[in-house]
């Protein structure tokens, strides 16, 4: 079975990695849009026929379970793509993970781009998942950039500004943005000792595995080679060398 994951850049690579450690023999398909991205500032229309256009390529490759491992994608794009490809292909969405972190903490900061920070999106989630929750969302300017390009100094640049804008007295941090995960190492070095970070990566990969599950009847019989492929605006390729600076990158580079 063919699991394609679907964003502008490097942000898929935690779920992917992922759902190569919950299920080693699935084949991965991997969609990135050097061409387009970043999607966030683009009109949302722009967005819709990107998205939907590559999910549409992923069937065409074979495959049967679409992830949008993407805020920008799922927010923007995840209704269309699941009218576009029907009910016999599942799609799976991209949710940040403010419902667990209120359930954890009292205070906590979504560390997020300075769109989705400006966003009626993010203050509908905090508004429907946080609770009596403290919430502060901190725009983590060109993080997302910098970790596309594997620019590992301007990475840590961009982690102090954020850091230092996010108040001491936080008990988490949710990375709501799917890229974030490659370095939430650094991001903790950063913060007070005891910040606990949550991010959706392995709930989506957990997601996308019931869904496979919903398909195979639950036989537990493998349904792939374990392969990777990547597309890269539809062309076939492989991933960028600035993946090779993040762990999830060389693994699945490898594979």
């Amino acid at each position: 079975m063919i699991v394609a994951l679907i964003d502008s850049g490097l942000g898929l690579l935690p779920t992917a990695s992922w759902l190569r450690k919950l299920r080693p023999d699935l084949d991965l398909l991997l969609q990135l849009d050097p061409d387009g991205r970043p999607w966030g500032p683009k009109p949302e229309d722009w967005v819709v026929e990107r998205v939907v256009g590559a999910a549409r390529t992923a069937v065409r490759q074979g495959a049967e379970v679409v992830v949008l491992p993407c805020n920008t994608a799922s927010v923007t794009a995840l209704d269309q793509v699941r009218v576009d490809l029907g009910p016999a292909v599942p799609v799976v969405g991209t949710v940040p993970a403010i419902k667990p972190a209120a359930a954890a903490c009292e205070r906590f900061a979504i560390w997020a781009t300075a769109a989705t920070t400006a966003s009626t999106y993010q203050a509908d989630l905090i508004a429907r998942f946080a609770g009596d929750a403290d919430v502060v969302g901190v725009a983590c300017h060109g993080l997302a950039d910098a970790i596309d390009a594997g620019d590992l100094a301007a990475v840590r640049a961009a982690i102090r500004a954020a850091a230092d804008r996010t108040p001491p007295q936080i008990q988490g941090v949710v990375l709501g943005c799917t890229h974030y995960p490659l370095v939430a190492d650094a991001i903790a070095a950063a913060l007070p000792a005891g910040v606990r970070m949550f991010d959706s990566a392995q709930a989506v990969a957990a997601q996308a595995i019931r869904r496979i599950d919903e398909i195979t009847r639950g036989s537990g019989a493998s349904t792939g080679n374990g392969t990777v492929q990547v597309l890269l605006s539809g062309r076939p390729g492989a991933l960028p060398a600035s993946a090779a600076a993040y762990e999830p990158g060389r693994e699945l580079g490898a594979g």
